[in-house]
């Protein structure tokens, strides 16, 4: 290796060493930023096992606050607490009493899946109420649903006649009847409230709710399922609510744990961190075992892509740095080499190659320097080469015209002007010596005046008799400073003609704002020249007088689109604009031929005839439409063209605005049809309006709003009150039984509504009916 290392010039190795050094300074880096990537790895993995834990906790409260706010509902049903406190009727059994309270049951079972089995004893009428049956005797729900491990007798004293408040019994495992005496495991954590709520004597009423324990552990199951782990939920007193991954002998195991006061993560010593997590809302603790392993998997990824993209970077990087260090190298090589076959000699010492450029490069210098002091002899003719190039358009790039510019001294410090040519009068065939002589006179009197005329100009001979010259414009505008610069040099060529006789003709180009547009204005110029030589009757000609009658119509494919798109969308205003936007490019600032007319109306006319078939259901319609684009012609004034255009947009307008107000109104009709007819619905919003309309919340609101004059809210509030005021006045029915009728979940919540739409409480409203009758 040593061998090898040594066969390389010192040069070279000198190159190769420091590259070899900054290309270990970001493998350090690297190997930093690895730890770190891995610690962050992991902590992001404990950090997203430990929210997807807490949120599938919440999840669970707040399905277990559902259930309390669900018995609560119960606690004040007017059908149950009249079933548990009034007398029983004639009718023993009270079916038709029972049969409407398990009617009104079933509608909770579909609100939340906490609800799907749960019972209501009922000991005024010994019965069992489910959201599916009526059981007349407790055994017969008992038979249906049996606890593992208790007989009948001790499910009814510790269930059904023990006070319960908000109590959660832990994980049983039931007996669930799917058919006929047909019975499977059904694991259940039971929620009991007896009625009325906070008793603590003999409960008139007893709520079960059993919550399958699927429901509950399917919130973890994907804790499980990514990393392979368990998860465990304990009530304060230790017993299993449920678990995942875990047999019932390492449950009771892992639940002799202590969880934290706190949420924390812990290593258990096994290789597993246990994630625990302490419920304020009813003490439960929710714990996690998931491996380390798992965890690292993450990391290990990015171990082995850190490993590989180093190792690539280390070698790719080995090979970058010799090929570089070649590159840099073998230049200084050459020129020590260039340098040596001339016999250049080093003074002092020779063996330093730094030393030795350094100083055949100091020589170089000077010699530079005699041989730049002879270019500046050239620079005239640098100059004029420049312009000429200049405007003949050979520059491609603005470097490459500031890198010139610069070596000949010519100013670019605006890229805004004119370009001209001039030709001296008189000389067409310069046949001889004499003339040859005055017709250089006669050019430079004409280079002298423009000089004075502008010392900015750049000015150079095109031809024998011809003069080319680029005029930059100062800062004001292009329009005004063309039309200043015209006038000054026709005054300067009456002023050379009157003093020396010497006529000129002067084309002009159109102005160029960008220095690369030089070329195009300067053959705009020659073609204005050639013009006023042809006609030869003006001695100053711009290019733009010689163009009007030739140029295109303007209708680009974007002024088109904006032009279909506001006239479906029913924008007279816009679509006015365009048309006038249009209209003003074509007719005011163009002089278009009268074939360019005729183009532009049919490609106008085209625009409108695809537009019918999108806005225009009826055939009829539309064969109108059609006719009345094919009536425009293109011999018509361009005002009458204009206003048929417009009124064809105005007519276009109109019709889409009656559409949209048509399909308005029925939408409104149909919101005030399904409004009277679902007033007794409850859970009639706005938002279910929307719905059954199939239209966003916020625009059948606004829509509302707008053909009504009322807000939806307060409309659907009205209707319920005229019809609660109908039934106070026609009806023996409470005022309880009227705020169920009219849709109010409460009587307090209808009184309120009721004396803010009448400004009188319902029973006074009653009160005064009767007197008036």
């Amino acid at each position: 290796m040593q061998r090898l290392w040594s066969k390389f010039s010192p040069l070279f190795r000198r190159f190769m060493i420091s590259y070899l050094i900054i290309l270990m300074i970001p493998q350090i880096a690297g190997y930093a930023s690895y730890r770190a990537s891995i610690e962050a790895a992991r902590t992001s993995s404990i950090e997203n096992s430990f929210k997807s834990l807490n949120l599938s906790k919440e999840i669970i409260e707040r399905n277990l606050m559902l259930v309390e706010d669900f018995t609560r509902q119960l606690a004040i049903n007017q059908d149950l607490y009249r079933l548990i406190a009034d007398p029983k009727p004639h009718d023993a059994n009270n079916v038709y009493g029972l049969s409407r309270m398990q009617r009104s049951l079933s509608m909770y079972s579909s609100t939340n899946d906490y609800l799907s089995h749960f019972f209501i004893y009922i000991p005024n009428y010994n019965v069992i109420i489910t959201p599916t049956t009526v059981y007349y005797r407790p055994e017969h729900y008992y038979a249906a649903n049996p606890v593992e491990g208790m007989t009948f007798e001790e499910w009814k004293e510790s269930i059904l006649k023990k006070p319960h408040v908000n109590e959660i019994i832990p994980l049983q495992n039931y007996k669930h009847e799917i058919r006929s005496n047909v019975l499977v495991d059904a694991p259940a954590i039971t929620f009991l409230q007896s009625i009325p709520l906070n008793s603590f004597n003999k409960p008139q009423a007893t709520i079960g709710v059993m919550i399958d324990e699927n429901q509950m552990a399917s919130l973890t199951q994907h804790i499980v399922e990514q990393y392979g782990g368990w998860t465990l939920v304990t009530d304060p007193n230790g017993n299993t609510i449920f678990s995942r991954g875990l047999s019932e002998a390492e449950a009771v195991n892992l639940k002799d744990i202590p969880a934290g006061k706190h949420d924390e993560v812990r290593p258990m010593g096994d290789g597993r961190l246990l994630i625990s997590i302490h419920s304020n809302q009813n003490g439960w603790n929710y714990m996690a075992g998931i491996p380390e392993r798992a965890l690292m998997i993450k990391a290990d990824q990015i171990k082995h892509v850190t490993l590989t993209f180093t190792l690539a970077t280390l070698c790719f990087g080995l090979l970058i740095g010799l090929l570089l260090a070649y590159r840099h190298s073998a230049p200084i090589h050459r020129l020590l080499s260039v340098f040596r076959e001339q016999d250049f000699v080093l003074p002092g010492k020779s063996g330093n190659e730094y030393d030795f450029l350094a100083s055949n490069i100091t020589s170089l210098i000077t010699n530079n320097h005699l041989l730049k002091n002879a270019l500046n002899e050239q620079i005239p003719m640098l100059r004029d080469g420049f312009i000429k190039r200049l405007l003949t358009g050979e520059f491609y790039t603005y470097r490459e015209l500031e890198a010139i510019s610069a070596q000949t001294g010519i100013s670019l410090h605006t890229s805004r002007g004119v370009v001209g040519i001039l030709k001296v009068d008189g000389y067409g065939s310069p046949d001889s010596e004499e003339i040859i002589q005055e017709l250089s006179v006669a050019r430079l009197i004409v280079r002298e005046a423009m000089t004075t005329w502008h010392s900015d100009v750049l000015i150079t001979d095109w031809g024998t008799d011809q003069i080319a010259f680029v005029q930059p414009f100062s800062e004001e505008p292009s329009n005004k400073a063309l039309h200043t610069s015209v006038s000054e040099l026709s005054n300067r060529m009456n002023a050379v003609y009157r003093d020396y006789r010497v006529s000129t003709t002067i084309g002009i180009g159109s102005s160029y704002e960008v220095w690369n547009d030089v070329g195009r204005s300067f053959n705009e110029a020659r073609q204005a020249l050639e013009y006023a030589i042809h006609m030869g009757t003006e001695h100053l000609v711009m290019f733009e007088d010689t163009v009007k009658e030739t140029e295109l119509y303007y209708y680009p494919i974007e002024s088109e689109q904006r032009l279909l798109n506001t006239l479906k969308a029913g924008e007279q205003e816009e679509s006015d604009r365009v048309l006038d936007q249009l209209f003003s490019r074509n007719f005011t600032e163009r002089e278009l031929s009268y074939d360019m007319t005729q183009q532009f109306v049919v490609e106008l006319k085209g625009t409108f005839l695809k537009l019918g078939p999108k806005i225009m259901l009826d055939e009829t319609l539309v064969e109108e439409f059609k006719n009345r684009i094919a009536a425009i012609q293109v011999t018509d004034s361009v005002s009458v063209l204009r206003g048929k255009f417009h009124q064809l947009a105005e007519d276009v307008c109109r019709d889409v605005q009656r559409k949209k107000s048509n399909m308005h109104a029925e939408i409104v009709y149909e919101t005030i049809a399904y409004i009277q007819e679902r007033y007794v619905d409850a859970t009639l919003t706005v938002y279910r309006i929307a719905e059954q309309m199939g239209k966003p919340e916020k625009y059948i609101s606004q829509l509302f709003k707008e053909y009504t004059g009322e807000n939806l809210s307060d409309y659907v509030e009205v209707v319920r009150i005229n019809k609660a005021a109908e039934l106070l006045r026609e009806s023996q029915q409470t005022i309880d039984e009227i705020a169920l009728t009219t849709g109010y979940n409460s009587a307090h919540s209808f009184r309120r509504a009721f004396k803010r739409v009448r400004g009188v409480l319902p029973s006074s409203f009653r009160h005064m009916e009767d007197q008036m009758k």
